[in-house]
């Protein structure tokens, strides 16, 4: 009888930057928001609260976006080099989003949008910082190698 070895789980780096660590959290959070909203439209098109071939299209939709962000969360939790770019690139995407809910006026909108702006901000600060892209094997020196 022979068994086969269990493929171990990926360590967490002894020496992850702070940085790294709260651009995930952060990253992390946004992900969760984006499935709370899928899952309360996915409700709303099931409840059949207003159009609801609409809100079952649009919480698919937000279901789907939000694996990006949590699973460059995740990378970026275990020091993972390829989890930066679709860590920055949810960012980049949030950024005019808080524009357009800025730009809609409300008090619930414009508070959504400066939180959702300086997030993305923080993120992209963190994912940028010289010791989070040497903790990720990013930046001149792995380059010269």
């Amino acid at each position: 009888m022979s068994t086969k070895p269990t493929p171990a789980a990926p360590a967490v780096p002894a020496s992850l930057p702070r940085r790294l660590t709260a651009a995930a959290a952060l990253t992390a959070l946004e992900g969760l928001a984006l499935a709370g909203l899928g899952v309360a439209d996915l409700y709303m098109g099931i409840a059949g609260d207003g159009d609801s071939l609409q809100a079952l299209t649009g919480g698919v939709t937000l279901l789907v976006l939000a694996a990006l962000p949590l699973v460059a969360a995740r990378g970026l939790r275990l020091g993972r080099r390829w989890s930066r770019g679709p860590a920055l690139i949810t960012q980049l995407m949030a950024l005019p989003v808080a524009w357009m809910l800025w730009t809609a006026g409300g008090a619930m909108k414009v508070t959504a949008a400066m939180g959702l702006a300086l997030a993305a901000l923080a993120v992209v600060g963190l994912l940028v910082n010289q010791k989070a892209t040497g903790a990720l094997g990013i930046g001149p020196a792995e380059q010269a190698r």
